[in-house]
């Protein structure tokens, strides 16, 4: 018997029925899904520490589980000391099993490790279905070991559905059982 992550086997049993009758899909094709996740986390003091980019790349590495990759910058800014072509952050984007791991180690990991955490913000989607937030310090992540840690660095995160409309996703995001603050 082959492995499927938790969060996919819940998907195709609880979340698929569960937003069709919602949403009274005539078809199964027609319910949104996860498509990819992508990390991105901008590393400013990189310009004065190369250092800091192979930190970030190996820490990244570590809470995703995949080999990250550095990102440069397209053009010069002198106010920042900045040229083109110099590493600046680092990303990572996620598919399939390992996007389905990362997230469900997110949501029953990692974010109650937040502290004075009163749920995500939902304020976060772009009008198309895909859904920003961020991460004020990697340091919440349990593959990172706090006393190795030089600098403490926030990380973006982007979830990328395949629905059409903010209220599809949000739907969506909430099965899988992301802690979105409660309207009042």
């Amino acid at each position: 018997m082959e492995y499927v992550p938790r969060l996919k086997d819940k998907y195709y049993k609880e979340i698929v029925p569960a937003l069709k009758q919602q949403f009274q899909y005539k078809n199964t094709m027609q319910v949104p899904k996860l498509v990819k996740i992508s990390l991105n986390q901008g590393i400013g003091g990189a310009i004065a520490d190369k250092k800091m980019i192979e930190t970030g790349i190996e820490e990244m590495s570590m809470i995703t589980g995949q080999k990250s990759v550095q990102t440069k910058s397209k053009k010069d800014i002198s106010n920042f000391k900045l040229r083109k072509g110099m590493p600046i952050g680092v990303r990572v984007t996620l598919r399939n099993e390992k996007m389905y791991e990362f997230l469900d180690r997110l949501i029953s990991v990692t974010i109650p490790r937040i502290r004075d955490f009163r749920g995500i913000n939902d304020k976060g989607f772009d009008g198309k279905g895909n859904f920003s937030f961020g991460i004020t310090e990697q340091i919440i992540f349990p593959e990172i070991n706090i006393d190795k840690v030089g600098k403490i660095n926030g990380l973006n995160i982007t979830l990328v559905t395949s629905a059409v409309n903010d209220q599809e996703a949000y739907a969506l995001l909430k099965e899988f059982g992301l802690p979105f603050k409660t309207q009042k």
